[in-house]
C-alpha cells in the first residue's frame, strides 16, 4: 500500500524550530520525486520544497534560507527542517510524492503529477 504519514507538527512560538517528518511506504522512496506543500485558513495549497529523483531541492523564496528538506533513503523518510519560524508559516504541512523517477522536477511539476499525499501535519506559530 502506498502511503505517507506526517509528523512533527505542533505549536511554537515565533523563532522556534520544527522538524516535520514524512514517513513513506509503498513504493521506491529512494528514486521517487518528492516535496512540502502547505495551505494556510482560506488559501490554496503552495509548494515549501522539492527534492527530485537526482537529489537536486529546489525551494519557495519564503522557505529559502530559513527550511531545509533531506532525505533519510535507509528508512524511507523525508524531512523538512523549519528554523527562524514566524507567525505566517503557520499552516497545514502537507507531504507528497511521484512514485516514479523525475529529473530536473520542480514543485510546479510535482504539484501537478502527485499521486500520493500524506493526512498533513499542522504548525502554528505563535507572536
Amino acid at each position: 500500500q502506498v502511503q505517507l504519514v506526517e509528523s512533527g507538527g505542533g505549536s511554537v512560538q515565533a523563532g522556534g524550530s520544527l522538524r516535520l517528518s514524512c514517513a513513506a511506504s509503498g513504493f521506491m522512496f529512494s528514486s521517487s520525486f518528492m516535496g512540502w506543500f502547505r495551505q494556510a485558513p482560506g488559501k490554496g495549497r503552495e509548494a515549501v520544497g522539492c527534492i527530485d529523483s537526482d537529489g537536486r531541492i529546489t525551494y519557495a523564496d519564503f522557505a529559502k534560507g530559513r527550511f531545509t528538506i533531506s532525505r533519510d533513503n535507509a528508512n524511507d523518510i523525508l524531512y523538512l527542517q523549519m528554523n527562524s519560524l514566524k507567525p505566517d508559516v503557520t499552516a497545514m504541512y502537507y507531504c507528497a510524492a511521484a512514485g516514479r523517477r523525475v529529473a530536473g522536477g520542480n514543485c510546479a511539476i510535482l504539484l501537478l503529477i502527485a499521486d500520493t499525499w500524506g493526512q498533513g501535519t499542522q504548525v502554528t506559530v505563535s507572536s
